[in-house]
This record gives structure tokens, C-alpha cells and sequence, in this order.
């Protein structure tokens, strides 16, 4: 059960505050049936290597019925599994072999849209006059003066696609999607929707909303610019259908509950996630997975520096401060491999980069996530692939869209595949065999050469990994948690999980520094050169707890040097 313990600082404690969630992507992670495409099976068969690296929830993205178009996210049938993953009985097993670890699951639960081959939209699409003709978004075309048709606005979808708005012959009017075509937009929620998460819930398993959002929708409204790029989660719509859904269902369970919530602000983000208002638990904020993406051109990155990171990163630890929890991630499905977008995926620098990665996620404050292979320090795939080994829609849309117009294309191209969500859904690897270890068959995506020295069998023996890594700092996380714990709530409890946060030297472009609990500074080198950094802070008696880099242990005077790519943990005398 919930504990309902109050720390020093005024945050209730509860379990899925201090859990460790590991995110799979089903058809990627592990085949035991050899026809190429990840299942459930390959899942269960792996829980004690997760058992073993200290997860404590496992996040399974999409596994219902699906058409596929949009790797799942298209949902047919909510209450079946996709068939190349196996089924309701396998979900049965998985669950079952979870809880004999101690360990939970986690499901994406898609409110935000369907498949066009749902039969609620098509029957949402028989007749103006259907029931479920509300449970999708339709609006009336808009005519010119010389009668041509046009959609309701300009609003332009997501994974590079045209119109948000799709016309329907049948009806005469547009149906919205914010994504592929075949990927209406629903309403949210309603009775059915209550009804279908009440069974998977109470089979022991948790809802992760995707995408809460309900733009206004005025059939003339334009955004500016020629783009006329769609709002994301704006308006007070969704709220009340949140609370609908804590009330209904998830206020009857010991669950944990997060949401994406991608261009919302610090304030709105409250208004779904504070403990007061009983909607969700915590959401994924997107502003450090968009540095240096501008508005006009959002599938290629531009430069940024580290005090830009660094101050969004020190903004959203402050969400503390408000009595809400937060979800730390670095890594997802959507996002490309974290040491190739904010440290250095070179041969020279990259074990060092997973590991300097690995210690600033797991000091910071909120729910740890950790997705598939972050945990080895998988990086980007190669930018030399040729656009048919790019599985994305999102990727060959906006590829496409480069090589028609026909400016800048190989660099551009180049920037694109850096920010494509394939480089974070290519196959496990597990070992240096053919296949990476995740498939006897030819796996469904092109597995990089790179699984060769970057795979799970070469790390888990090896004492300098960054799977290795990983697991201290997860135990670290945890001991330090349940030591403090034992001591005194009020000497600042389970510092590393719930104590504050204090940034450091916030203008500093090489160093990233910040004091946990007013006892823990945390000090990471983020450049290829060694730093000698003067913390703004005494730091006389301080004890290193932990490092990076054992062969080059930090100096500890006024001054801690850091090796490239070094991060040090030292407990300072209070």
C-alpha cells in the first residue's frame, strides 16, 4: 500500500516515487518465436535481467490490436493484443511473473486517438446522426468564393504530415488527426473508455496517458504563419475528463499514473498533476527534449549550449517546490538515444558519456525512467543509412518533404535522421551474434553494426560498463534513499528521491552542478577536456560517494577536477 508518510519537506511519500521504471518497446526488445518482431514471450524471458539492474515497473508502450501504421499507436481493439506479440494469456503471464519479482507493469493506455478501423469510428463515420459521432472530432468544410472546399483551418498534423483535418465523402464533413490520416482524433475518455481501462486496471496493471490535450477547436480559427503548426494540450477541456477518470477508476486502485504533455508550461502542468487536483500522478514535460528546435523547422536541431539544458533541466527540478512530483526521463520511443543528443556518441567518449548521463538522471528529483538500451548506452543510428531503413513514418515523411524541396538535402537529411524517433526503436542488443541476440529470424528493422561492441552479453561481467554503472547508480539511489529513511525524517529524508534541489553556477557552459538535500553535490563535466570547477558553495570535509570515472577520482580542496565526461557525488558536512 501507498504510504502516506509526510516528509520534512511537505511531499507525501508513496512507492512510485522512489520506483524505477524501465520502458520497453514491444517489438524491439526480445523475439521468442524467431518470425523477427519482439513479443511478450521475449519480454517475460527478461525479467531478471530488469530484476537484476533494480526496476521496479515495467512501462510497455502500445500492444493492442493495431494496423500498425504508426507502430501501434493506432489502436483496433483495445481489449486484444496484437497478434505478432501473442496475447490476453500471455499479458496474464507477464504479469504474473512480474509480481513473483515485486515488480509492476504499466500499459499505454491511448486515449488521444484511435485507428480508422476502430468500429467506434466507423461508426462514428456512418451517419451524422450516429451515437458515436461525438466520440471524434468532425467539423464542416469551409468554402471560398468561388466555391472551393477547404478544411476547417490551417492547422497543419504531426510526423510531418499535411492538414490536421481529413474530409469523408460519405458525410461531407472533416474529421481531425493530429497524426497519420488513419489516426482520428477521439474526444477522450466517455463511459466505454472508463469501462475498458476498469479491466485492464484491475488485472493489476496501470494506464500511462498519451498526449492529454483538447485544443479549442473553432472551425475558423488559423494559427499564424504559413505552418499553421497544431496546438499541443492547451485548454480546460481535459481536465474535468481527467478527474472523470481518477474518479471512476483509477482513485479505486494503488496505481501510478503519468501523462505526456508536450509545449505546456510549468503552471498548466500543475493544474494536472497537483496532488490537490486528483487527475494524474506526474507528467513527462517535452522542453529538454526540444532544445534547439525551432518552431518553423521541428525535425531539425540546431545548436544549443549547456546552460540552455541545464536551466530547463533546474526549472522542472523545482516543480518539488509546488508539492507535485515529477517524471524524469532522459530517453523514449518518440526520442533519439540521449548520449547522441546531449553528450558525445564518439568510440573515445561514449562509455563515459552513459555514465555521466546515468548519474545526472538518477540525482535528479522524480520518478526514474529508463528506456530499453539506455541502460547499455545505445546510441543514434548511422546517418549513412539509406531513407528505406528508416521504419518511421515521421522519418519518411519529413525525409521526403526535404528531398522535394530540394534545398540543403544531404544536410538537412543529416540533421532530420538525428532527431528521428527510429534511432531510439531499433532492436535490443543483447549480443555481438547475428541478429544482436534479439531475433533468430531477420529482425523487422536493421540492427547497426554497432551491436558488436555495444551489447548486454560484453557488459554484464565487465566492471567499467555502463551497464554496470547503471546498476550501482540505481542502488545508490535507492540505499541512499532507504538510509536516510531509517536515520530521521526530518535530516533530510530520502534525500536522493525527495530532498531539494539547488543549482549551482547556473551560467557555467562546461560544468553541471546542484546540491540534493543541502548535503549532496552533484558535479558533471559535460565537455572532452579536463575542468577544474570552484563550486560557489564550501565544500571543506566533503566526502566523494560516488564517481564516474574510478581511475581519475575528483580532488576535493576548493576546487573538484574533472576528468572528460567525469560526474562526482559528494556528500558535504552540515
Amino acid at each position: 500500500m501507498t504510504r502516506t508518510i509526510v516528509s520534512a519537506h511537505g511531499i507525501t511519500k508513496a512507492w512510485w516515487k522512489g520506483a524505477t521504471v524501465y520502458q520497453i518497446y514491444p517489438s524491439s526488445f526480445c523475439d521468442s518465436n524467431g518470425d523477427g518482431v519482439g513479443d511478450l514471450g521475449g519480454i517475460t524471458s527478461k525479467l531478471d535481467y530488469l530484476k537484476d539492474l533494480g526496476v521496479d515497473v515495467v512501462w510497455l508502450c502500445p500492444i493492442f490490436k493495431s494496423p500498425q501504421l504508426d507502430m501501434g499507436y493506432d489502436i483496433s481493439d483495445y481489449k486484444d493484443v496484437h497478434a505478432p506479440y501473442g496475447s490476453v494469456a500471455d499479458v496474464d503471464k507477464l504479469i504474473a511473473e512480474l509480481h513473483a519479482r515485486g515488480m509492476k507493469l504499466v500499459l499505454d493506455l491511448v486515449v488521444n486517438h484511435s485507428s480508422d478501423e476502430h468500429p467506434w469510428f466507423i461508426e462514428s463515420k456512418s451517419s451524422k446522426d450516429s451515437p458515436k459521432r461525438d466520440w471524434y472530432i468532425w467539423r464542416p468544410a469551409k468554402y471560398d468564393s468561388d466555391g472551393n472546399r477547404h478544411p476547417p483551418n490551417n492547422w497543419r498534423a504531426s510526423l510531418g504530415g499535411g492538414s490536421v483535418w481529413e474530409w469523408d465523402e460519405g458525410t461531407q464533413e472533416y474529421y481531425l488527426h493530429y497524426y497519420v490520416a488513419e489516426q482520428p482524433g477521439e474526444e477522450l475518455f466517455g463511459l466505454t473508455r472508463v469501462a475498458m481501462a476498469i479491466e485492464w486496471t484491475s488485472l493489476g496493471v496501470f494506464p500511462k496517458y498519451v498526449r492529454t490535450k483538447q485544443p479549442m477547436l473553432t472551425a475558423g480559427h488559423d494559427l499564424p504563419g504559413r505552418a499553421g503548426h497544431r496546438p499541443h494540450g492547451q485548454v480546460a477541456g481535459v481536465w474535468p475528463q481527467a478527474w472523470e477518470m481518477h474518479k471512476e477508476v483509477l482513485s479505486k486502485y494503488d496505481v501510478l499514473t503519468v501523462g505526456e504533455f508536450n509545449q505546456i508550461d510549468f503552471t498548466t502542468m500543475l493544474k494536472f498533476v497537483h496532488p490537490s487536483r486528483n487527475e494524474l500522478q506526474m507528467g513527462f514535460n517535452f522542453d529538454h527534449v526540444n532544445i534547439g528546435l525551432s518552431p518553423s523547422e521541428r525535425y531539425l536541431i540546431q545548436p544549443w549550449e549547456l546552460k540552455e539544458l541545464k536551466a530547463i533541466l533546474a526549472r522542472w527540478q523545482s516543480f518539488r517546490e509546488t508539492g507535485a512530483w515529477h517524471a524524469s526521463y532522459l530517453e523514449n520511443h518518440d526520442q533519439p538515444r540521449s548520449i547522441s543528443r546531449y553528450a558525445n556518441d564518439s568510440p573515445e567518449w561514449r562509455v563515459a558519456s552513459g555514465k555521466l548521463l546515468a548519474m545526472m538522471h538518477a540525482t535528479m528529483f522524480g520518478t526514474l525512467y529508463v528506456y530499453q538500451g539506455q541502460e547499455i548506452g545505445m546510441i543514434n543510428l548511422p546517418n549513412t543509412w539509406p531513407l528505406e531503413e528508416w521504419k518511421d513514418v515521421q522519418t519518411q515523411n519529413v525525409v521526403t518533404a526535404i528531398f522535394k524541396a530540394g534545398i540543403d538535402v544531404e544536410a538537412k537529411t543529416k540533421l532530420a535522421y538525428v532527431k528521428a524517433r527510429d534511432n531510439a526503436r531499433s532492436p535490443m542488443q543483447w549480443s555481438a551474434e547475428p541478429g544482436a541476440g534479439f531475433s533468430s529470424a531477420e529482425p523487422w528493422m536493421r540492427i547497426p553494426d554497432d551491436h558488436k561492441v555495444c551489447n548486454v552479453a560484453s557488459q554484464l561481467e565487465d566492471a567499467d560498463s555502463v551497464l554496470s554503472f547503471w546498476r550501482q547508480i540505481i542502488k545508490f539511489r535507492k540505499d541512499h534513499e532507504d538510509d536516510l529513511v531509517r536515520l530521521s525524517f526530518v535530516i533530510q529524508a530520502d534525500c536522493q528521491v525527495y530532498g531539494n534541489f539547488t543549482h549551482l553556477s547556473p551560467e557555467d557552459n562546461e560544468v553541471f552542478a546542484y546540491v540534493r538535500a543541502n548535503s549532496l553535490l552533484v558535479a558533471l563535466n559535460f565537455t572532452d577536456h579536463q575542468v577544474a570547477y570552484q563550486p560557489p558553495i564550501s565544500v571543506k570535509g566533503a566526502t566523494l560517494l560516488k564517481s564516474t570515472a574510478p581511475a581519475a577520482e575528483a580532488c576535493l580542496e576548493d576546487t573538484v577536477v574533472l576528468s572528460p565526461y567525469q560526474g562526482v557525488v559528494y556528500q558535504l558536512t552540515v
